[in-house]
């Protein structure tokens, strides 16, 4: 599953506009992508706030997207972009779809899964950090300085 770093960016890209969706939509501005085999089968941004949903998480979303549109739970084969780390509740979900991979923007010291230990994820799970994280952080900086 190597992959170089210009397929990231494009993939995260992706995901920086299902943020900005959330953005526009006054939801937490965090954006997800799920590819296989080059091609996306699920996307998905914040809905908390639209659903009145604590778990509709872009990743919650993208993962039922991609199985929907893959017929199957298990996401093996797959890559998560997500714009942020995901959180505790997202990595046990993505443990559970056996995710191949996760790309993630930002680091989220608050609430993200790795201040509790990798350990959430399933054992064959790889993961990139960093990717377009200064365009992710952003999305946040500017998001949360509004609503202030």
């Amino acid at each position: 599953m190597e992959v170089s770093r210009e397929t990231d960016e494009k993939y995260m890209r992706l995901a920086i506009k299902e943020a900005q969706e959330a953005f526009d939509s006054q939801e937490v501005p965090v954006g997800a992508v799920i590819v296989s085999g080059g091609r996306v089968v699920g996307r998905g941004h914040n809905l908390v706030e639209t659903l009145v949903d604590v778990t509709a998480h872009a990743e919650i979303q993208a993962i039922t997207a991609a199985a929907s549109t893959l017929g199957g739970k298990y996401l093996t084969d797959c890559t998560l972009y997500v714009t942020v780390e995901p959180c505790v509740m997202c990595a046990g979900a993505l443990a559970w779809s056996q995710i191949g991979r996760i790309v993630y923007g930002a680091s989220d010291a608050k609430r993200g899964y790795s201040r509790i230990g990798a350990s959430l994820l399933h054992p064959r799970t790889k993961v990139t950090s960093g990717v377009l994280a200064e365009e992710c952080e952003m999305l946040m900086v500017d998001f949360f300085a509004k609503l202030r």
